[in-house]
């Protein structure tokens, strides 16, 4: 389930961190939307704040259903007196046991998304496996130990690109629920990345070559090149991609969910004067 709050402030990043402190989250766990930019006015005379949206993902409670036998008890109390079955004779004991003992596999059983009690692992096993089967996906989980001490997670199956989606949003969403499930409540913050089919790494491969490319854009036109919006670890992707490419800068512009990688070329290279240095990006987030 999708929430959000509004929050005020002098400016949108002012307003941005009130909104993450509020809420406990980082600012990966949000999506920003602006809805009122801040104005400075004239001397301070129609000065007004920034207002932000922060939207968040809170996961859905299982409804619970009334037992069948409450609800046909219900529907037989309103029928008419005239309508009514005739009760029937009570079975023996004998008669009766053998209903009894098929009752549980009539029942349909539904899919628990809530973490199981143990270890961390354990509880993001349990929460993927009922997450995919609400989502009709089989799929088989690989755990690993990651790096400080978090878990990566590869998905295998046949049905793959539901689960990753348009650019990996869905993988993205599904990473985000993890990790708000199993460190709600806990002191201690464990990452844990899901992949699917080495999407993440084929999707680096694939940023790192964009990057090149329009850097060698920037040096042949000699003017800036702005990228299409992407999330923070997609802009981080860019960012360390060029960190060392000479001829070229990189900044990151507007707001979430629209921010873009930036990339500029550096009139102050000069090939013929020898200094191989550059200045480093501006802006990494």
């Amino acid at each position: 389930m999708t929430n959000y709050i509004d929050v005020s402030g002098k400016t949108e990043d002012e307003a941005i961190a009130a909104g993450l402190a509020q809420l406990s989250l980082t600012r990966d766990d949000v999506s920003v939307e602006i809805l009122e930019r801040a104005k400075s006015g004239f001397l301070g005379i129609g000065s007004c704040p920034a207002k932000v949206r922060l939207t968040y993902e809170v996961p859905d409670a299982s409804p619970v259903e009334p037992p069948k036998a409450e609800q046909s008890a219900k529907a037989e109390a309103q029928k008419p007196r005239a309508e009514r079955p005739a009760k029937q004779k009570q079975q023996p004991k004998q008669n009766r046991q053998p209903a009894q003992a098929e009752q549980p596999k009539q029942q349909p059983k539904q899919p628990k998304i809530a973490a199981a009690e143990g270890s961390q692992r354990e509880r993001v096993e349990t929460y993927l496996h009922g997450l995919l089967d609400l989502m009709g996906v089989e799929a088989e989980l690989k755990i690993t130990e990651g790096e400080n001490g978090g878990l990566n997670v590869e998905l295998c199956g046949d049905s793959m690109g539901a689960v990753i989606g348009r650019r990996g949003e869905t993988l993205d969403a599904i990473q985000h629920l993890v990790n708000y499930s199993v460190n709600r409540g806990s002191d201690k913050r464990l990452h844990v990345s899901v992949d699917a089919e080495n999407y993440r790494s084929k999707r680096e491969d694939s940023l790192v070559h964009l990057a090149e490319k329009m850097a060698a854009k920037a040096i042949k036109y000699k003017r800036s090149m702005a990228l299409e919006p992407m999330n923070s670890y997609e802009r981080h992707v860019i960012h360390t991609a060029l960190q060392n490419y000479e001829g070229v800068s990189t900044s990151s512009i507007g707001a979430e969910p629209n921010r873009r990688v930036v990339v500029s070329y550096d009139r102050s290279a000069d090939p013929n004067a020898g200094n191989g240095s550059k200045p480093q990006s501006r802006e990494w987030a």
